[in-house]
């Protein structure tokens, strides 16, 4: 009777604690609820990852901006995009793991009532600057797209918008999300994984977004490009500190994904080296990035393989240390471009300045960044030592201004495929050609925008079926509306 007293008591104690059994069945490991601030951490992060990788599956816009060549697989630099799920791993990853995000983190904020007012619109403010970046990336890389009926779960068959209207739309909600911000109010801290909170620096931010897409628009809309321009580049990066950077670390899951794929820790695949036509121009200017861009043959030279065929790995350069160091930051955005994209608003008058001035500045951030990555006190002289070659000086470089800047950026934005391929397509330089000759297929062209995911012609047939209408075919070689040369 004793002993059954005591279990008794015992079973009582045990379920004291809780309502009901079901109290029980609670999985202590997973959280049922998110703050928004990790859901923003985790956007910032699947951002920057998406543009960064290498991955033959996701990212190959360095293949196709030539920087980089193969060694063993010839579908990516002879842009075959249905032998991998390319469109489809791209277009999921922004949608997926950036948009959706920000969508759940803004419906999380908006219903916390103790958030103060400032803190909440600066925050905000975050999340809408990262998912206009995120947006311009898909419209800017498949043309239409769905956009106001994607984030609906009650609607599994969203159409697809006009690339235009989602275009402006996103200018529009640039304007008031920079409007809104409070440089001296509370933010998203230690959760900001870019700025850790410091709006001012957000606020640069979004103007240099809103810099880069006007420009993007400066063929098809002129004025509309001019005044966005006017009112963004006063409040642009001014230095290289300002730039827009991901911390990478030196251990997976959270290192960069270049050494996930190429670094000798991480991997055992040497599927890349370095393109002919990327590493001969930089050969020719002496460029003082070369140490810190690529790895020398054992004869202690930088030489490139044949782009669009296969390479023997140890017969050429290769991604330099740096470049597959686990910790090398992301970027978003940084200094160096922006003072590309001024030179250029000074070329088309839409500021006042010397587009010499910008470019000298742009090509000197991009050497003393690189140098600074690589701990080297040289990049200033480097830089001076670079500018004064006539074939670098803006009054005696080859070409006009859409080749000197679109030469020079195509350099500065190495490492950085999808920056570099928007800007090519833009910009019209450097003038690259695909593969020819040999085993190669006639007819070959270098992709001006990614087809749609296959899987959208059985899971949204009729809106994809729309939408390649709208756009002039669902076809790499069809341009966007904003790519008029």
């Amino acid at each position: 009777m004793k002993k059954l007293s005591i279990l008794v008591a015992s079973i009582f104690m045990l379920t004291a604690c809780v309502d009901s059994l079901d109290d029980y069945n609670v999985d202590t490991k997973k959280a049922t609820a998110v703050p928004a601030v990790t859901l923003f951490s985790n956007s910032l992060k699947g951002l920057i990852d998406d543009v960064t990788t290498p991955s033959v599956n996701t990212n190959n816009f360095r293949l196709y901006v030539q920087q980089w060549s193969t060694t063993t697989y010839l579908d990516e630099p002879r842009y075959n995009l249905t032998a991998r799920t390319i469109p489809q791993s791209f277009w999921q990853a922004i949608y997926r793991d950036v948009i959706s995000d920000i969508t759940e983190a803004k419906k999380i904020l908006n219903a916390n009532t103790l958030v103060a007012a400032d803190a909440k619109a600066n925050q905000l403010a975050q999340l809408e600057i990262t998912e206009i970046y995120a947006w311009s990336i898909l419209v800017n890389t498949f043309g239409n797209i769905p956009y106001t009926q994607s984030m609906d779960p009650n609607n599994p068959l969203p159409a697809y918008d006009d690339a235009k209207t989602v275009y402006y739309s996103l200018l529009d909600r640039l304007d008031a999300s920079l409007a809104s911000i409070n440089t001296t109010g509370a933010a998203f801290g230690s959760g900001d994984l870019i700025y850790k909170g410091d709006m001012t620096k957000w606020k640069k931010f979004g103007n240099s977004l809103k810099l880069k897409m006007a420009l993007i628009i400066a063929d098809s809309d002129e004025a509309k490009a001019k005044a966005l321009v006017a009112a963004a580049a006063p409040n642009v990066f001014t230095s290289n500190a300002d730039k827009a950077a991901f911390a990478y670390v030196s251990t997976p899951p959270n290192y960069n994904p270049v050494a996930q794929n190429l670094n000798a820790l991480f991997s055992s695949r040497q599927d890349y080296v370095i393109a002919s036509t990327f590493i001969n121009p930089l050969n020719e200017l002496n460029d003082p990035r070369r140490p810190i861009f690529f790895t020398p043959t054992t004869a202690g030279t930088y030489v490139g393989g044949n782009y669009g065929f296969l390479n023997t790995y140890s017969a050429f350069s290769h991604p330099g240390t740096k470049i597959i160091d686990p910790t090398l930051e992301g970027l978003y955005m940084d200094y160096s471009e922006v003072e590309f994209d001024l030179a250029e608003a000074v070329e088309r008058g839409f500021i006042t300045g010397s587009a010499e001035d910008h470019y000298n500045k742009a090509i000197t951030a991009s050497i003393t960044y690189w140098a600074s990555q690589a701990s080297l006190t040289t990049g200033p002289a480097d830089a001076a030592t670079y500018l004064a070659q006539p074939k670098v000086a803006y009054k005696t470089a080859t070409g006009d201004w859409k080749q000197k800047i679109g030469t020079q950026k195509w350099i500065a934005l190495y490492n950085r495929g999808y920056e570099a391929w928007v800007e090519w397509r833009r910009l019209d330089y450097p003038k690259l050609s695909p593969p020819t000759g040999g085993n190669a297929q006639a007819g070959l062209a270098i992709p001006v925008r990614i087809i749609y995911p296959i899987n959208e012609q059985t899971l949204n047939p009729a809106s994809r079926s729309a939408a390649a209408t709208a756009i002039g075919g669902d076809l790499a070689s069809t341009k966007l509306w904003w790519d008029k040369f």
